[in-house]
């Protein structure tokens, strides 16, 4: 029983109430000790009459140490801030549904289409494709999560053993997901940063034929770099008293104080997420100077819609610009919105994750659970509006999906021939 581990437990009260005091109130933690040690220093007969096991004594000091911890870290992510996210809690369930389902059919419709012959030569494309794979399983499995976890039992963190395994093997298979959608999207940028600024070298025909495998790595990589993760969390029990009966329930909980689970964490916030935002930020200002180019470029011909300006705009030019130049600037226009909207969902996971690695417990705790059903959100938004983006920006998207469900038969002109790495089908 618990009445042998007094001595052992008042030593780690003693620790836990050393860090319990704030400037103002230093006798409230020598109080609470005193009072506390009263009743410890009791009998192993008087724990056994009511049933005091180790279990219970645990909990009651891990409860005073979480007061200590909230009284320490309270001016973090307080006030205005913490109720409106609070709030948004008790609606993130529904929110997050309605995202789940649409953005699974959406990106089965991207399946579809994208598996089309014609459109399944161009490598982009094939990337797009497994990009839309990936999220939709992403969507299929945050529902049963988000309708437990916010709908059934909002606010519960104890489970049945069954549901404790979802949410392990959830947390695990989410964040494999995630990280195989930052690879294909690092991956598309590269492809297209190396189509634009090498187009006919021998880098770019390199590129062109391994796209497969470029894919394959992007599969294989992020379970190896999710590798420390999968032993910093566990499954651990508790047992509770439920009309005069003992019921065993689990929680997750992880290993915070050692060092794997610190080189887990610096290691997600920066190799995982900040490092490939880098890379897209940088990539992505190079697209935007080509389209910036390519904008100027049209002003000076804009004389090609006027035939009394014809000779002067070929002057300026000697040619007027391609078809295929046309398409190439469409197909940049897109993969930067994609680019873009994939920032705007990593970056703050990433800045996030570096301050909980510099300010520790305090900004972990107050802060980053605070955000993380907003995490949730701007990261399945990016998953299911691929659909929506290709659908606005892409001409044979749109030209191949009426020719799938409405049997509209494409005009001859309206395809596009597979020439090259350049070649995207947009």
């Amino acid at each position: 029983m618990a009445g042998a581990n007094v001595s052992g437990l008042q030593e780690h009260v003693s620790r836990l109430m050393e860090g319990m005091a704030v400037q103002g109130d230093a006798e409230a933690p020598a109080a609470l000790h005193r009072n506390f040690t009263k009743y410890l220093n009791v009998s192993n007969r008087f724990l056994s009459d009511y049933n005091l096991t180790d279990e219970y004594l645990n909990d009651f000091v891990r409860l005073l140490g979480e007061i200590g911890a909230q009284r320490e870290c309270s001016s973090y992510c307080g006030g205005t801030l913490r109720d409106v996210f609070t709030g948004y809690r008790a609606i993130h369930g529904y929110i997050s549904l309605v995202i789940c389902i649409f953005g699974t059919i959406a990106n089965i419709l991207n399946i579809i289409v994208l598996t089309r012959k014609e459109m399944s030569k161009a490598p982009i494309n094939i990337i797009l494709k497994w990009l839309a794979v990936t999220d939709m399983i992403v969507m299929i499995e945050y529902i049963p999560f988000s309708t437990y976890m916010y709908l059934i039992f909002p606010g519960k963190r104890e489970f049945k053993y069954s549901w404790a395994v979802y949410l392990l093997f959830h947390m695990h298979l989410s964040q494999i997901l995630h990280t195989i959608s930052i690879s294909l999207t690092v991956t598309l940028a590269i492809w297209r940063y190396i189509a634009i600024k090498h187009p006919h070298g021998s880098l770019a025909a390199c590129v062109l034929t391994h796209c497969n495998e470029a894919i394959l790595l992007s599969f294989i990589l992020p379970p190896i770099l999710c590798f420390p993760t999968y032993f910093v969390f566990r499954i651990n029990e508790k047992t509770i008293k439920e009309n005069n009966e003992s019921l065993v329930l689990y929680h997750l909980d992880a290993k915070e104080d050692t060092a794997l689970y610190r080189f887990n964490f610096w290691m997600h916030s920066i190799l995982i997420k900040l490092l490939p935002c880098v890379i897209l930020t940088v990539i992505s200002f190079v697209l935007i100077r080509v389209l910036y180019k390519a904008a100027k470029r049209k002003v000076k011909l804009k004389g090609y819609t006027n035939p009394a300006n014809s000779s002067a705009a070929t002057s300026l030019n000697g040619s007027r610009p391609s078809r295929t130049d046309r398409r190439t600037d469409r197909t940049t226009m897109l993969l930067v919105a994609v680019l873009l909207l994939f920032l705007i969902t990593e970056f703050p996971q990433g800045i996030l994750g570096l301050l909980s690695g510099i300010l520790q417990k305090c900004f972990l705790t107050r802060c980053y659970s605070l955000f993380g059903e907003l995490m949730d959100l701007l990261a399945l938004i990016n998953a299911a509006v691929g659909f929506v983006l290709y659908g606005l920006m892409s001409k044979q998207f749109r030209t191949s999906f009426k020719a799938v469900f409405f049997k509209h038969p494409p005009h001859g002109l309206e395809m596009t021939k597979v020439t090259g790495l350049t070649t995207t089908c947009v």
